[in-house]
């Protein structure tokens, strides 16, 4: 009896644990539906027993409770309540507004039932039930009488008054000052005032400083999203607490918003409108479709904003302002910190105190940005425990231990989408080395050939053997978004890259790697990976966070993003384009450390937090205007076509990118499909820290990615190995994965923000080329012929020329230098031939560059 009454416990325990579990991981918005049609229908059985005198229990119910609490207004009840549900549908994504209705009704009702309740002569508890209920039931009697007691009706009236004038102001969202304002566009929508033309009352201003007031009162939470500011900067760890102060500031606009106690005048709308266009004009961009109608509500993907768009104002207009503003008025000038100069003080005479800029990279100030809701990425199922072939090889491995005398049994397993890990625990003085001799013949057993094992499980006395799922599971992109979401991290350089064995969601931040090495055969996940990474960088990160530089030598991996306001550049298909790409990387990152060492940060992230609080302000006389810097992310997608056509160029830049990028908020992704020691030099691998490897052909490759064999017995299409910096053994993991529709909604979305601003200076402008076809000179068609000679003989020889060409060694080593100059041939190793650069498929491009003609 006792083992059928623990049974019977434990089955309707797991029942409710189950319900309880499936609740939870309901849809927020799903949620919030449900109270609002609870509420509904509670409103629906009110308003049965007030109105309609509802028979039996339900109805005596409702008369104890509603009745009783409410007395005579009992009748409006089901009204307050079905209102409250109708705006809990309407506007679940404002639930300090909810709050606030509720509130404000609250102190309403509590404010008139203690009213009517003096009104009907104060009946006491002795006078009965039915007297208070006719009156202004228990609520009105629990709030009137202390009040008469303390003070008489004569002063207890007006406080319920003022209690009732409360409620109805929270209610409407009035603040006090602006009740004139109110009751005049009452008039004006009675028809009883005339609207004068163009009178702005300035109401949804009222409405955000109300909004910001109330949730100023609110308490604080625990895991609040705003840092404490820090009492002083300190360089020693700077570096290290860079990474994490992000989260104190709010990301969901991308431009700082201006005092929305002033109204907006038409200075600031003429003022943003010239901003807007000699932005537009500065780098070749028509101009924002929202200067035309500033004065409007700025329509924001699919909805329309109610609060006029916060627009900056000019540099004029600031300058007047600081002229007008008194002197007491002024902000006090930051303190330097010791040992470091004032910059803000230095007199202009001085130009070297403050580095040169030609022009920071930044967006344009007449916008609001908003994130792409997370409702974009589908939602994927719940992933499984266990299975029937788990307990199946469970047995297998039991049985191979068993033949061949091994004292060890499978203790466990974790199951992830791809594979499943077992936990072998070995017997006393049994070696490990006796499991890993079984290798091949624990394949046999469980007739998978992608065995591999892990000798011992990291923080584990247990040997793992990881063997592939029969049934494999799909790993969404949202889903692991979602999780950050719900973790309330804001590091827009977040990633999401997949779901582990142990079937945790595998997410990691771009700034603490700093850069990435993604490598893998073709069909093995890489281009899936991408996508993931730049769509996770597009779902959490605004362009003024994070800007990008995509090169995709294959034209059509990363077409889809083409015009994305992240970017500032269109997508570069050229390898030599590329090249250039990367060495104009190197200059911004000098430009950023300039910064950094004139104004005495260590980080950008440091200084970006000055720039914004205002400590750090040019010096007098100077025209530069000081904006936080974004984070740099350049991903590479095919690295191989790179290192073909410049091999030096490229790693030279990709070496100095990785070595000193990272205090600068410059990040590198580097994607291959050839993980070759050609490609992948001993340089890129000794800067390039952290580590991405999926399905690899051969052990070399491997070993070239990871610098340890394991990649090679990956089962592909998306099973890969992660090594992040600062961990000692890879993770398998399972890579997300992102539809094209669904990267097409989230593309559409950032593209109906913003337009993009590009940068003119990325590429080599053609002003450097023709000062470079400028030292050709009368030599034009002799040097295409050279070309011609060395590209379709892929031998480049000086004497070759001189026999060929028939000129003599002067005029052949001038060729050979002016070709060298254009990446044709190689530079010189002694009496050697000249390594040629270009491939014969690419000869009519190369003439149409020295020609100086279009090489599309």
């Amino acid at each position: 009896m006792r083992a059928v009454w623990l049974g019977v416990a434990h089955a309707v325990g797991a029942v409710f644990r189950g319900i309880g579990q499936g609740a939870k991981n309901l849809d927020p918005a799903h949620r919030k539906d449900g109270v609002a049609l609870l509420l509904l229908a509670i409103a629906l059985i009110v308003a049965a027993g007030t109105w309609a005198d509802l028979k039996g229990p339900v109805g005596d119910l409702v008369e104890i409770l509603v009745t009783g609490a409410f007395g005579r207004l009992d009748l409006l009840v089901p009204i307050l309540l079905a209102v409250i549900a109708v705006r809990f549908i309407r506007h679940p994504e404002k639930p300090e507004a909810n709050g606030r209705i509720v509130i404000g009704l609250s102190a309403l009702v509590i404010g008139v039932l203690g009213q009517v309740h003096i009104a009907c002569g104060s009946p006491a508890r002795g006078d009965g039930m039915q007297a208070i209920r006719d009156a202004g039931g228990l609520i009105g009697w629990s709030m009137a009488t202390p009040l008469s007691y303390a003070m008489g009706d004569m002063l207890a009236v007006p406080l319920l008054v003022l209690l009732t004038v409360f409620g109805l102001l929270v209610v409407t969202a009035t603040p006090v000052n602006a009740i004139p304002q109110r009751l005049r566009l009452l008039g004006v929508r009675l028809g009883i005032l005339r609207d004068p033309a163009g009178d702005e009352f300035g109401f949804d201003e009222d409405d955000e400083r109300y909004e910001e007031q109330w949730r100023e009162a609110l308490p604080a939470r625990p895991r609040g999203r705003r840092a404490p500011a820090p009492e002083a900067y300190d360089p020693d760890s700077a570096e290290e607490e860079a990474l994490t102060r992000r989260r104190g500031r709010p990301r969901r606009s991308a431009v700082p918003q201006p005092d929305m106690d002033r109204r907006r005048d038409a200075v600031d709308v003429a003022a943003a409108a010239a901003a807007a266009l000699d932005g537009a004009v500065l780098h070749g961009m028509p101009p924002s479709p929202i200067v035309a109608d500033l004065t409007q509500g700025v329509r924001v993907g699919d909805q329309e904003a109610t609060t006029p768009t916060p627009v900056p104002s000019a540099r004029p207009q600031q300058e007047k302002l600081k002229q007008d503003r008194p002197e007491q008025d002024k902000p006090e000038q930051p303190k330097p910190r010791p040992g470091v100069r004032d910059l803000t003080k230095s007199p202009p005479a001085e130009p070297r105190d403050l580095p040169p800029r030609a022009e920071q990279l930044q967006l344009s100030g007449d916008i609001t940005y908003s994130l792409p809701p997370l409702d974009l990425l589908e939602r994927g199922g719940p992933g499984k425990s266990r299975s029937a072939a788990n307990d199946l090889i469970v047995e297998s491995l039991t049985t191979v231990f068993t033949e061949f005398k091994v004292d060890a049994s499978v203790t466990g397993f974790t199951r992830g989408p791809t594979v499943t890990r077992y936990e072998v625990e070995l017997g006393p003085a049994v070696k490990v080395e006796r499991i890993t001799a079984l290798t091949k013949n624990i394949a046999y057993a469980v007739a998978s050939p992608d065995v591999r094992i892990i000798s011992p499980i990291p923080g584990k006395s247990a040997v793992g053997i990881e063997i592939p799922n029969t049934d494999r599971e799909m790993v969404n992109l949202g889903d692991v978004l979602r999780l950050a979401e719900s973790a309330e991290d804001d590091d827009p350089m977040l990633v999401a890259f997949g779901k582990d064995v142990e079937g945790g969601y595998v997410m990691h931040s771009l700034a603490k790697m700093p850069h990435m090495l993604v490598a893998g055969a073709t069909g093995s996940g890489k281009s899936s990976c991408i996508n993931c990474l730049i769509t996770s960088v597009m779902m959490r990160a605004t362009p003024e966070d994070v800007r990008m530089i995509l090169v995709d030598p294959k034209r059509v991996e990363l077409t889809a993003y083409e015009g994305i306001p992240h970017l500032i550049t269109p997508i570069i298909t050229n390898p030599k384009r590329a090249a250039e790409a990367l060495q104009w990387v190197v200059r911004e990152m000098d430009l950023r450390y300039d910064d950094l060492a004139a104004y005495g940060y260590r980080h950008i992230d440091d200084f970006n937090r000055a720039v914004r609080e205002g400590k750090v302000k040019p010096p007098e006389g100077s025209e530069r205007e000081l904006q936080p810097y974004p984070y740099l992310l350049v991903i590479v997608d095919e690295l191989a076509d790179l290192m073909m056509v410049a091999p030096r160029d490229v790693e030279d830049a990709i070496v100095r990118i990785t070595q000193l990028a990272r205090a600068a908020g410059i990040h590198l992704v580097l994607a291959t499909q050839r993980p070759s020691v050609d490609v992948v030099t001993g340089l890129i691998k000794a800067n390039v820290p952290s580590r991405l490897a999926f399905a690899t052909s051969s052990l070399a490759d491997s070993r070239v990615i990871l610098d340890q064999p394991g990649a090679e017995k990956l089962i592909g299409k998306g099973d890969g190995l992660f090594l992040p910096m600062g961990a000692n053994k890879p993770t398998r993991m399972q890579g997300a994965f992102v539809t094209e529709e669904e990267i097409a909604g989230v593309v559409r979305h950032c593209k109906d923000q913003m337009t993009p601003v590009f940068r003119d200076d990325v590429v080599v402008g053609t002003k450097q080329k023709k000062e470079i076809d400028e030292d050709i000179g009368d030599d034009l068609d002799l040097l295409c012929q050279a070309a011609e000679l060395v590209v379709s003989t892929q031998f480049g020889s000086t004497s070759m020329l001189q026999r060929k060409l028939r000129v003599g060694f002067a005029k052949a080593g001038r060729l050979m230098d002016l070709m060298e100059s254009r990446n044709i041939v190689g530079p010189s190793e002694g009496s050697k031939a000249r390594d040629v650069l270009v491939k014969p498929d690419e000869l009519d491009g190369v003439l149409a560059l020295i020609r100086g003609e279009s090489e599309e």
